[in-house]
């Protein structure tokens, strides 16, 4: 792998400033603080020994009571293989920390939340199950990060069936989530229904399948829905199919990205830069809306996609254009509603709970707050805003509760409603 230290390339500053960023004035982002008092002999005497015995005996004859005197109740792992991180590919373990500490900073920012983050070395997916499922006793939950497909879809079932915390891999079901709750409310302007729209997924690793199977979950039609990789449309006659994609295949004689394309109402690209045609774009149905996430270049760029159609809603993945789909909307708040009411696993129901709360906050009036963070005179709801911004803090007050209302109504939540959540 090669980088660039040419100061004419376009990401030079930013990369050096990530650097200086990531090195000083203390090496990483994140560290562990202590919560209770430790300045007398009698605070040690508490938090060591003799104090921490009676504890210990507590949890001994209650592992439930792990939860009232340790910090797993709020202490998620984030963990990587490093086989898929960012748009960088499989660069290993150790090279995928910075982000996973990136993860841990998010998580506590915008959800208090601590976190460990956590590199294994693993060379195939049953010794990463292996490791995560003797090390989980330590975790309220486990989120899941930048593990290549499909490897990633068996680690997760094994890991939810095996474990009775919560485990999310984020860039599966991360991704759907924002995408569906983005989608509904793209689809609404355009006046089109989620059951009757045609739609063109690009991209059949861990998001483009997760939003596929999400979109079903919420009213999407299976036959109004293809997915495109590599090699073309996913078809029910194609024989180089894994039980993931034979999952999304569908009964069609179209076989390129260019045939799945014409009269479609909606893309979903979750795959690479540039791969997506003025000509394609033309073909699309009237009033198309436009998902293009590939990041940092998109699979076709706003700025193109405009001189094309002037009728069309669009996101992308990055936050220098309207409509940002960006995960930190959604698994912070996901695992805060989840741990305040002790789920033990988040669900579909959870996660279609979630969607819906993010679509629907983002018809309400958008708070001064947020305007002055990203410096707007005004913002509404409408085709340069189908998504709540990242740093609005009613976040926290309503994804959260949605989440644990969903729990409980599903029978997987093992705790009381928290008395500070709104009144069920």
């Amino acid at each position: 792998m090669t980088h660039s230290a040419d100061p004419q390339d376009a990401d030079f500053e930013i990369n050096q400033a990530a650097l200086t960023y990531h090195a000083e004035p203390r090496p990483g982002k994140i560290s562990v603080e202590v919560t209770k008092p430790a300045e007398t002999a009698r605070d040690l005497s508490l938090a060591y020994t003799p104090g921490v015995a009676e504890p210990v005996r507590r949890i001994a004859e209650n592992p439930e009571d792990a939860y009232r005197y340790t910090a797993k109740g709020n202490l998620v792992a984030v963990i990587t293989d490093g086989t898929a991180v960012l748009g960088l590919g499989r660069v290993g373990a150790l090279a995928g920390k910075p982000v996973m500490e990136g993860k841990g900073v998010l998580f506590k920012h915008f959800a208090d939340i601590d976190v460990f983050d956590i590199e294994v070395q693993a060379e195939t997916p049953q010794e990463f199950i292996d490791t995560v499922r003797r090390i989980a006793p330590t975790f309220g939950g486990i989120n899941l990060e930048d593990i290549a497909a499909p490897h990633c879809f068996e680690i997760e079932q094994a890991l939810i069936e095996q474990l009775d915390i919560p485990v999310f891999h984020d860039d599966q079901h991360g991704t759907a989530i924002i995408i569906a709750a983005g989608l509904l409310n793209a689809l609404e302007l355009q006046g089109k229904s989620l059951g009757e729209a045609r739609m063109v997924v690009l991209g059949a690793g861990a998001a483009g399948i997760a939003a596929v199977r999400l979109l079903i979950a919420m009213g999407a039609h299976r036959n109004n829905i293809l997915v495109v990789d590599r090699k073309g449309v996913i078809h029910t006659g194609r024989e180089d199919l894994n039980p993931y994609k034979f999952g999304v295949a569908a009964e069609t004689d179209r076989r390129t990205l260019e045939d799945a394309m014409e009269g479609a109402d909606v893309f979903i690209g979750v795959s690479g830069p540039d791969l997506v045609t003025r000509g394609m774009l033309a073909s699309m149905a009237e009033r198309p809306v436009v998902f293009a996430l590939s990041n940092p270049v998109p699979e076709i760029r706003p700025e193109i996609a405009r001189e094309v159609r002037d009728d069309l809603v669009m996101a992308t993945g990055r936050s220098d254009y309207p409509n940002q789909v960006n995960n930190v909307l959604g698994f912070p708040f996901i695992f805060r509603g989840a741990l305040d009411v002790r789920a033990s696993r988040i669900n579909e129901a959870m996660q279609i709970a979630a969607a819906q709360a993010l679509r629907e906050l983002t018809h309400e009036p958008v708070p001064q707050a947020v305007l002055d963070a990203y410096d707007l005179d005004s913002l509404a709801f409408g085709p340069d805003y189908i998504l709540p911004k990242p740093f609005d803090p009613r976040l926290r007050e309503v994804v959260p509760p949605a989440v644990a209302r969903a729990a409980i109504e599903t029978g997987v939540a093992r705790g009381d409603w928290p008395a500070y959540y709104p009144a069920l």
